[in-house]
């Protein structure tokens, strides 16, 4: 695996290194070892999936407060998506900054996000699909989410027209005493 930083500290993009001949490919996606070597968490306790019919659709953006916060690898193992990460460290160089990546399935990259960091997402496509795998379980009481087209942010999302659930159009903007996790 390559393992290629953004600008956001601690957050990288993954690249798979693929064995390639006549059949395809062969590539590791996920090595406890490769992730604890490089600093990151390697613990995974619970992986999710999610489908999303139409082109557009935007989920997030999504995080757990303390003590649940969760790590996060994110793949798109159909289709294409925008998948975007807040660090929201109160102590980091680049909080409340923002990173866009896009994930497809035909360039089997991942995205490895660290804890206290928000995430949503935008499909490019109709019938597209994420596969996640997290440090933590799930917490509904933990579960916070910020508003996606918060001018504090400044996300520039593809699509402003896509489908969303009412839970993610009311989550609050950022107040501006907002000081971090």
């Amino acid at each position: 695996m390559i393992f290629l930083e953004t600008p956001l500290q601690g957050a990288y993009v993954i690249e798979v290194e693929k064995l390639e001949d006549e059949r395809g490919f062969f590539a590791r996606s996920w090595c406890a070892r490769e992730f604890a070597a490089k600093g990151l968490d390697p613990h995974l306790v619970q992986c999710n999936v999610s489908f999303n019919k139409r082109k557009g659709t935007l989920r997030g953006l999504h995080y757990q407060i303390p003590p649940h916060s969760e790590v996060k690898l994110v793949r798109c193992t159909r289709g294409s998506l925008f998948d975007v990460i807040i660090d929201l460290r109160k102590d980091s160089p680049t909080f409340l900054k923002w990173v866009g990546i896009e994930l497809t399935s035909t360039n089997h990259r991942m995205l490895y996000i660290p804890k206290l960091f928000a995430h949503g997402f935008q499909t490019l496509e109709d019938n597209t699909e994420i596969f996640y795998q997290m440090s933590e379980f799930y917490e509904p009481a933990a579960s916070k989410g910020l508003r996606w087209n918060d001018p504090r942010l400044g996300i520039n999302w593809p699509d402003v027209g896509g489908v969303m659930s009412q839970k993610d159009q009311a989550y609050p903007n950022l107040e501006a005493g907002f000081v971090g996790l």
